[in-house]
């Protein structure tokens, strides 16, 4: 049974929103970054990125940035560029591209329902980075970034969702790209309801994007309940924020790959090696896509291949060894160019699939890479048979859609 529950949000100011929202920083660049700081004083990077404003260099994760970070997100309160909504609510946003559009819940899940597993993970976490989410969602107080969770289709929420925004919007606004943005707040009691108990008839719901943010909430929470002996449950601190969409709406892409080098290898002698377990077919630039399972492109030497691995070799009856982000390293980038451990080696880069394929064809032309490999995508039901049977997925597997801005609505720890 899926517990989710509605919060009294904290959000931008109506005539601020589109200046204060920002994409996460981890998708950004340093140069990305100052150039936000630099041009835009209501940006939520002004608050992630305190030391702008003083000029006063604080080591990142440090108690002081914290501290730092806690302050300059309050007088944002204070200046009611932040401001709090009244009574708690769940809040449906919508984002709509020229190709996309995705509608979701924002709601607050339990770190019981992560600890007991109703809520699905596919992804391992890093324990340092862990820490470090932990000591600054116990600093700041807040979550300003949601968990992207899937829910499996269920017709009774989607007609839910469909009569709530009937309504006007609390915002409506657009931003770079021509990225449409929309939220409603549903804050009727009798509403509230409905939708609570929908989601309690969900057996399971799946972390798309978020799994160090939900491990770093269980951990605050877990270290509160210590702390709180007496504790109900219902403090803040025992729910974190996340953001529901049904499952046929998500956009999962692929990891692809890059290599610095060929191992010592000619290209003539990588592709012989690689025939012992693939068919290698020449290819056009225009197919460079891939277009099926366990089907990979490859540029090397200026030229486009497709790479389909033979039947055999493939173990459809293992989730994980299916995969093929797995199936490349197994055949490919561990036993021809000696590249096993995916999170450390540095003669590995990874590009998101959302830029267009020919950015590997830059990548190696440049003279950065040697050889680049397409993948296909990473299906959905996949992924949940990953997630259903506790095994993980290879580093990089997925880059899933939509992406949502980072200060949109904010639930306070506090």
């Amino acid at each position: 049974m899926a517990r989710i529950r509605p919060f009294a949000g904290i959000r931008p100011a109506m005539d601020k929103v589109a200046r204060m929202v920002s994409p996460s920083p981890d998708r950004l660049s340093a140069q990305a970054i100052q150039e936000e700081l630099s041009n835009n004083p209501d940006s939520f990077l002004q608050i992630l990125f305190p030391d702008f404003l003083d000029k006063i260099i604080t080591e990142p994760g440090s108690p002081e940035r914290l501290l730092k970070t806690k302050q300059r997100y309050h007088s944002y309160l204070q200046e009611q560029r932040l401001l709090r909504d009244n009574k708690p609510a769940y809040y449906i946003y919508r984002q709509q591209s020229d190709n996309h559009s995705y509608v979701g819940i924002m709601a607050c899940t339990s770190i019981d329902d992560y600890r007991n597993g109703v809520i699905k993970v596919h992804e391992a976490t890093l324990t340092d980075r862990e820490e470090k989410l932990r000591a600054y969602l116990e600093v700041c107080g807040y979550n300003a970034e949601p968990v992207l969770f899937a829910y499996p289709d269920h017709s009774d929420v989607n007609h839910w969702v469909t009569t709530q925004i009937q309504q006007k919007p609390i915002y409506d606004f657009v931003t770079q790209g021509n990225l449409h943005h929309e939220i409603w707040m549903v804050n009727s009691e009798n509403e509230i309801k409905i939708l609570t108990n929908y989601f309690s008839e969900l057996s399971a719901i799946y972390i798309a994007d978020g799994h160090h943010r939900s491990a770093s909430s269980a951990l605050l929470g877990e270290s509160k309940r210590i702390q709180n002996p007496n504790y109900t449950g219902e403090e803040p601190w025992n729910f974190y924020l996340g953001i529901f969409f049904p499952e046929s709406q998500l956009n999962i892409l692929p990891y692809h790959r890059v290599t610095t080098d060929l191992n010592g290898l000619t290209p003539e002698q990588f592709l012989a090696a690689l025939s012992n377990d693939f068919t290698v077919d020449s290819i056009s630039a225009a197919d460079a896509q891939p277009t099926a399972r366990h089907s990979f492109t490859l540029y090397v030497d200026t030229k486009w291949y497709l790479l389909t691995l033979k039947p055999e070799r493939v173990q459809e009856g293992d989730p994980v060894h299916a995969l093929d982000a797995y199936l490349l390293t197994y055949y490919i980038l561990n036993p021809i160019l000696g590249i096993s451990d995916l999170k450390t080696d540095t003669r590995i880069g990874f590009i998101a699939g959302n830029s267009e394929i020919h950015e590997l064809e830059n990548q190696v032309n440049s003279g950065k890479y040697s050889a680049a490999f397409g993948l296909f995508p990473v299906q959905m039901d996949e992924l949940k048979r990953i997630a259903d049977s506790g095994a993980i997925m290879p580093p990089k597997s997925t880059w899933v859609e939509p992406k949502l801005k980072t200060g949109l609505i904010i639930y306070s720890l506090e």
